[in-house]
């Protein structure tokens, strides 16, 4: 019993290499292994090449010093954070809040096997992430140190503690997160916002590793010398991996002792937190006058509620609206550095006007990150004889599309338009085709992108990321407005800034608004039709 919900259990982690939601169908055995391959190449090679070159870069100068435990704990710690991460997620839908719950504690089977195939799979998940650091940790410290066979055990019962703790920590942060999900209304936004701010602090952590790193080994004794008076049990933790006795015995004693408490406090209350369906607030009945709304203003209130439910919908294809208040207020901060760098590299003559292109260029490339209104045709899925059964004109509906994809992209651009004038402060020629091309080129992104979606619908999806992310129209639209900006760029330097910048860039926006009104009239005419009959 146990190894079949271990293998449920798994199954619904990985279901994606062996169900295609796109084509809502099994995949084939070839192209599962591929997918598996693929995960392996990324899993091992990418993210193992990246923490091996990192143990590659400290282990030496700390056994050197003799403070191989600092180079222990400062990858251990890693391996913690990104295996408590990667596990947390899977540990809230797994474990707490899984859509079988009911199903499974209805039939005879033991709640105690439940709760084991389930916490397994969150450890193998937390075992899988956190080895990806720790592993290629110690096979470096075994390369570059003289080991000792207590050395050895040592470093190997360090991977085993920390899978340990990881599944500890993935146990009570999913249990938070369960907690707040099961009480929070406005979840997408939620989720959004986390999202932003992991990746802002992925960024971060990114660009400042480097000197983070210098910094580290330029001061290691300093640090090792306050670790080790202040901090004396994440000393002995780091001298685990040395092979330290008493460190060793400690710790998976106190490990194993909580991981027993963990389990005896889930098994407890299991039934508890899976049956649970959160505090429902009592709301009294007040009676309002509803407001009327037009056809197309009830529809694009209808566009904006799907986009602002999903999550996943908004992080794919709204990045670009928040993008453009960033690029804005980098103009701000960093423009005249900026300036003068561009200037430095492309100074001669004909090169008076880059810096007015480059700044349009950049502005156009952020904006080719909004992509919401070509999904927006395939996410009506299923449900799409709603809106063509209904006794509206299926141009209003397409409008609506197109409407969400001006306001979210127009909005901000207005914002980043306004920053990039006040750092330009050129001659109001060539700024004015500056600011002027990303409105037309914001115009153009939504006809071409909603000339995809209703050209190449997917209507058949089982999951929404099928049509957000996988589908080929999302695809042509995001690169093939990077290869048009990019395009814009090398044709100035080749030729068209022998014109000057300022009829090159009005010529650039007389052919954008050519196409865009092009596109606008098939989607009136032909696209309502095509849209009609899907």
């Amino acid at each position: 019993m146990f190894g079949i919900l271990l293998k449920k259990q798994m199954t619904e982690i990985f279901r994606g290499y062996f169900y295609d939601a796109k084509k809502n169908k099994k995949r084939s055995k070839v192209s599962t292994i591929l997918f598996i391959l693929m995960y392996i190449v990324i899993m091992a090679g990418l993210l193992g090449g990246i923490f091996s070159y990192l143990a590659l870069q400290l282990c030496g100068t700390f056994v050197t010093l003799h403070m191989s435990w600092l180079y222990f704990l400062i990858m251990s710690s890693i391996a913690i954070a990104l295996g408590a991460f990667g596990s947390v997620f899977n540990t809230f839908s797994g474990l707490y809040l899984s859509k079988d719950n009911d199903l499974l504690l209805s039939m005879p089977i033991p709640v105690r096997s439940i709760l084991v195939a389930r916490l397994m799979g969150v450890y193998l998940m937390g075992l899988m992430y956190s080895a990806v650091v720790i592993l290629p940790t110690t096979i470096v410290y075994w390369i570059k140190a003289e080991i000792t066979p207590l050395a050895i055990l040592g470093s190997l019962l360090l991977i085993f503690l920390i899978s340990m703790i990881v599944l500890i920590l993935s146990c009570i942060l999913g249990w938070c997160v369960a907690k707040l999900s099961l009480k929070l209304k406005n979840k997408s936004f939620v989720t959004v916002l986390l999202s932003l701010a992991f990746i802002a602090l992925y960024y971060f952590v990114y660009f400042k590793a480097q000197s983070l790193i210098q910094d580290l080994l330029l001061n290691a004794v300093a640090y090792g010398e306050k670790v080790k008076g202040k901090a004396y049990p994440l000393y002995l933790f780091g001298r685990i991996g040395e092979g330290d006795i008493l460190g060793m015995i400690l710790y998976t004693l106190a490990i194993l002792a909580l991981g027993v408490l963990i389990f005896w406090i889930l098994h407890r209350s299991f039934i508890h937190i899976a049956t649970a369906t959160g505090s429902v607030g009592k709301v009294a009945y007040r009676e309002r006058r509803g407001k009327r709304k037009s056809e197309f203003g009830a529809l694009v209130a209808k566009e904006f509620g799907r986009f602002t439910s999903s999550p996943n919908y908004m992080l794919n294809c709204g990045l670009g609206t928040i993008f453009l208040i960033v690029v804005g207020t980098i103009f701000l901060l960093k423009g005249n550095k900026m300036i003068e760098f561009v200037n430095q590299i492309w100074s001669g003559e004909g090169m008076n006007g880059v810096v007015v292109v480059m700044g349009a260029v950049a502005v156009c490339l952020t904006i080719s990150m909004n992509d919401m209104v070509v999904p927006s045709v395939s996410l009506e899925g299923k449900s799409l004889w709603i809106a063509q059964s209904l006794p509206i004109q299926p141009w209003n509906v397409l409008r609506a599309k197109l409407a969400v994809q001006l306001l979210l992209t127009g909005i901000p651009v207005i914002f980043c338009d306004i920053c990039l004038g006040i750092v330009l402060q050129e001659r109001v020629s060539w700024m004015l085709p500056a600011l002027i091309l990303p409105f037309v080129f914001t115009a153009f992104m939504a006809v071409f992108g909603l000339f995809l979606g209703i050209k190449m619908p997917n209507l058949t999806w089982t999951n929404e990321l099928a049509p957000i992310k996988q589908s080929l129209s999302v695809l042509i639209s995001m690169f093939g407005g990077w290869a048009l900006i990019a395009g814009i760029a090398i044709l100035y330097f080749v030729g068209g800034r022998k014109i000057g910048c300022e009829w090159y860039l009005t010529l650039v926006i007389l052919i954008f608004a050519i196409l865009t009104v092009i596109l606008y009239q098939w989607l009136k005419k032909k696209g309502t039709m095509i849209f009609a009959q899907l």
